[in-house]
C-alpha cells in the first residue's frame, strides 16, 4: 500500500545537454570549415570606384566579342563586323559612338583568353573615345564556386 501512496512527480523541465552536445559539434564543424570557405590568392589589388553603367535608352551599346582564338567581332545592333583588327575597332568604334561618347561599349571575352588581349582591346577602346566601357559576364546557376 505504501507504493500507492508515493506517487512520483513529474518533471517539468527540459534536458538541455543533448542540445548543448549537438551545438558544441556544429560549433567545430563551423570552426574547422571556415578557413577553407576563403579561396583565392592574396594580392594588393587597385583601388576602383565601379558603378554599373547608365545608358540613355536612344542607342544600344556597342559590344566587342573576342573568341577563344584572339578573333575580334564588332556588333552594333544593327550590323556586325566580323574578324577586324584592332586598327579597324579603333576606327568603327569612333564612327558610332555618337555625339559625346557617352555610348556604352560592353565587352565580351571567352574566359580563356589571356588578359593582355583583353586589356589591348580595352585601350583600343579608350583611344577610339568610349567612356563607358563594361566586361559582359555569364552567371552559372548550377556551381557557383568555380
Amino acid at each position: 500500500m505504501s507504493r500507492r501512496c508515493k506517487r512520483r512527480r513529474l518533471m517539468a523541465e527540459m534536458n538541455v545537454v543533448p542540445y548543448i552536445d549537438v551545438m558544441l559539434v556544429l560549433l567545430v564543424i563551423f570552426m574547422v570549415t571556415a578557413p577553407m570557405m576563403q579561396t583565392g590568392v592574396q594580392i594588393d589589388l587597385p583601388d576602383a570606384n565601379a558603378e554599373t553603367l547608365e545608358t540613355d535608352g536612344s542607342q544600344g551599346p556597342l559590344t566587342i566579342s573576342v573568341d577563344e582564338v584572339g578573333a575580334i567581332t564588332l556588333e552594333d545592333g544593327k550590323q556586325v563586323f566580323s574578324e577586324i583588327s584592332e586598327a579597324e575597332l579603333i576606327t568603327q568604334i569612333t564612327g558610332k559612338l555618337g555625339d559625346k561618347n557617352m555610348r556604352p561599349v560592353n565587352l565580351r571575352a571567352d574566359s580563356n583568353i589571356a588578359y593582355k588581349v583583353i586589356m589591348r582591346i580595352m585601350v583600343a577602346a579608350k583611344k577610339a573615345g568610349a567612356k563607358k566601357i563594361g566586361l559582359v559576364t555569364d552567371i552559372e546557376t548550377n556551381n557557383l564556386n568555380p
